[in-house]
């Protein structure tokens, strides 16, 4: 396989748009050198069959060495992608932490698959897709940046941005909510207990921005047991908060170190009780907070961008879990 120091043509195939992940790779690849297509998968399929011919030509006409799918290819149809997946090199990045069975029909046409959380690898191993790696996501230099400003109505203690359909996520925010101002954003949140202080709903680029520049911390909280049980798997949710220079505390899990050090990059809470008692102890000590924030930028700007990982990826490797930063 080539290795991604040689200039190549790669197709990104799965949704568009300036919010998603498959822009921050297409940043990437085109970072590295590459020339790089992004194909909407999702627009396309909705065309029906029209659809399906023309996301053929858009990737046939661009002559890719490399395709990377993201879940969404698999709307366009097995025998569409079929056809496309022909003597040409592919791999899918899934990005979510728990699989669904059109997950598994993509993993198995590819038949090279990463995973971003660990514990994974040998779930997919086990249903029968031999090639299984791990890699995390990671910082898009040109979307994840601090905010010049913020308003007001952004200013608080702590801040959590996440979806609201996970009860597992309660206690964490309530602790949390106990001990500072603490403002809660993000979709459904609608019938949520009226003890979880929502400030509003969700929030994407420049106002997910400004939202980490105004609060003090910003809080990482698992939306299943299973991922405080995983090993060196962190949220999509850190990266940005670091890329964005923005002070993160978020759940403790086995070797997450490889990603970030406690107290100098960012910080790892153990439970509710102690992420409360971190809250207090950090929002008594900012000059403490925002060199830690710094550092924790510059780190993930160094060691943790799409570019990084695309390299990998690129030279058919995986995020190499012993390596301690």
């Amino acid at each position: 396989m080539a290795g991604y120091n040689t200039a190549m043509r790669i197709v990104v195939l799965g949704a568009s748009g300036s919010r998603k992940t498959e822009s921050s790779i297409v940043h990437a690849a085109r970072s590295l050198g590459h020339r790089c297509r992004q194909v909407n998968a999702v627009a396309l399929a909705h065309w029906g069959a029209p659809g399906r011919r023309a996301a053929r030509y858009l990737v046939d006409s661009f002559e890719p060495e490399f395709l990377i799918l993201t879940r969404h290819a698999i709307e366009l149809g097995a025998a569409t992608l079929e056809v496309m997946l022909e003597k040409r090199t592919a791999v899918f990045w899934y990005f979510d932490p728990q699989p669904k069975e059109k997950v598994l029909q993509l993993a198995r046409l590819v038949g090279r698959m990463y995973v971003t959380y660990l514990a994974q690898v040998e779930q997919y191993r086990r249903s029968g897709i031999s090639e299984v790696g791990f890699l995390p996501q990671g910082v898009d230099p040109l979307r994840d940046v601090p905010a010049t400003s913020f308003s007001r109505r952004y200013q608080c203690d702590t801040s959590f941005v996440g979806s609201g359909q996970y009860l597992y996520r309660y206690p964490l925010l309530r602790s949390v909510a106990a001990v500072s101002r603490l403002q809660i954003r993000g979709p459904g949140w609608r019938h949520a207990p009226a003890d979880l202080p929502i400030a509003g709903g969700p929030v994407y680029g420049q106002e997910l921005s400004q939202v980490i520049r105004g609060a003090a911390i910003s809080l990482g909280a698992s939306a299943h047991p299973e991922q405080d049980a995983d090993r060196a798997s962190a949220s999509n949710r850190m990266w940005k908060i670091l890329g964005c220079g923005g002070f993160y505390l978020g759940p403790y899990v086995r070797d997450i170190e490889i990603f970030a050090r406690d107290q100098i990059h960012c910080a790892w809470y153990r439970d509710p009780a102690d992420a409360a008692e971190l809250a207090r102890h950090y929002l008594r000590h900012p000059e403490e907070r925002d060199r830690i924030a710094r550092t924790g930028r510059r780190h993930a700007l160094d060691h943790h961008t799409y570019a990084h990982r695309l390299g990998l990826l690129l030279e058919g490797r995986e995020y190499p879990v012993h390596t301690m930063v």
